[in-house]
């Protein structure tokens, strides 16, 4: 009687210690979140540099 509750004891610790998976865990990779500029900035350079070369033409 002793060794079946050994065993059963043994087999119980047993199982319990393996339950865990080797398996390395997922990590998900961050998401990255970029902002947006409007688009009216993107035609204001071009205006303001053809205002100055305007002006440099008409100065002289």
């Amino acid at each position: 009687m002793k060794k079946l509750v050994l065993a059963a004891a043994l087999a119980a610790a047993a199982s319990t210690a393996t339950a865990g998976t080797l398996a390395e865990p997922v990590i998900e990779a961050p998401v990255i979140v970029e902002q947006t500029t409007s688009s009216s900035s993107g035609i204001l350079l071009p205006l303001v540099l053809l205002v100055l070369v305007a002006a440099a033409v008409a100065s002289n």
